[in-house]
């Protein structure tokens, strides 16, 4: 079957749900303000080195483009600059960058005019800031137009912050209405695509691939609790141990949210885990060789992503009809995860 034949596909694919029905639909991103980013990096800036550390505030922008942009300023190449992640571009997000100038000072910061970008504080660092370098983001979100029973809702929130939420991966990964799927799909059958538009189609599929496997363990209502065979991520870390089975001394550490277990992230070869949550990462496999087979093919190797979220300093205030809410993710994660498990939200910067 060709790739066009193949009928389009949502980024997550059937969205089961870990804690029932929904309790809310609600609008978010009305205005950028609605959705404030900060990063949280766990350490500062060395105060001495040969790269200028940006901490800058960006409205209505995304962060290559500042990259891009910091690049020309300073007169440098683009590669010169570094950042930790990406954050989106309809949003109101707080970010360190990194400009690499050795022996020479930058340019006079008030010539760096670029609209809905503002420098917060300007310092030296001794590296450049490498992709992932940070402890997580700090999310303040303003949902508005919100239909739905404000215990309900009230009860959802504690049933989060007291448990997390499953870890999918956001529809932003898988391009407009999940047409990068489809177009993975022609790559792996031999269609040549530019090297940066070929990542971004893997990365896809395979986060396809491991939202189906979290999927399954939702159904099984084990998306945060081990089954036979499980793997287990340190809470913090990507360090994994296992398949172990569950005894007293993980159990506590999987309640106190320590430790996580895991689902694969396909690849070459097999995956680490072993018994029932092995049966469920080959099925999910299995059932989709065009993609498993093209990851591999990629030389893509098995690797693990912790299945739990904690959703971590959780606040959050109703009044009428908005609904604000506050919270810290880890590095990696998306706050749609959260909403995800609220219920139904139409983003207006997207027009949907």
């Amino acid at each position: 079957m060709s790739a066009q034949a193949i009928p389009q596909e949502s980024a997550a694919d059937a969205r089961p749900q870990a804690f029932g029905p929904d309790v809310l639909s609600a609008a978010i991103r009305t205005v950028p303000e609605d959705f404030v980013v900060e990063e949280v990096l766990g350490f500062e800036p060395t105060g001495q080195g040969e790269h200028l550390f940006l901490s800058i505030e960006k409205r209505g922008a995304n962060t290559v483009w500042v990259a891009q942009q910091l690049a020309r300023w300073a007169g440098v190449a683009e590669h010169a600059v570094g950042y930790a992640g990406l954050k989106d571009r309809h949003a109101l997000t707080r970010q360190a960058f990194t400009v690499h100038l050795p022996g020479r000072e930058p340019p006079a910061l008030e010539t760096l005019q670029l609209e809905g970008v503002r420098v917060l504080d300007c310092n030296r660092h001794a590296r450049k800031l490498p992709r992932g370098a940070l402890r997580g983001n700090r999310f303040r979100l303003t949902l508005r137009e919100v239909r739905g029973e404000a215990e309900a809702i009230a009860r959802r929130l504690a049933d989060i912050a007291a448990r997390g939420v499953p870890n999918r991966y956001g529809e932003q990964r898988f391009g407009r209405d999940g047409g990068n799927l489809g177009a993975a799909r022609e790559l792996f059958a031999g269609r040549r695509f530019p090297r940066e538009k070929r990542s971004i189609l893997i990365s896809s599929a395979r986060s396809v691939l491991f939202n189906r496997i979290l999927g399954e363990r939702i159904r099984q209502n084990a998306w945060d609790r081990a089954l036979p065979g499980e793997v287990f991520m340190l809470d913090g870390s990507h360090s994994v141990f296992g398949p172990q089975a569950l005894d007293e001394t993980l159990a506590a550490r999987m309640a106190a949210s320590d430790i996580h277990p895991t689902g694969a992230l396909w690849g070459a070869g097999e995956p680490r885990s072993g018994e029932a949550v092995r049966a469920i990462e080959e099925g999910v496999a299995a059932a989709d060789p065009a993609l498993a087979q093209g990851l591999a093919a990629a030389g893509l190797k098995q690797e693990r992503r912790a299945l739990r979220l904690p959703v971590r300093a959780l606040e959050w205030s109703m009044d009428g009809e908005v609904l604000n809410l506050g919270f810290e993710l880890a590095a990696g994660s998306y706050a749609t995860a959260v909403l995800d498990v609220l219920g139904e939200t139409r983003d207006a910067s997207r027009g949907g």
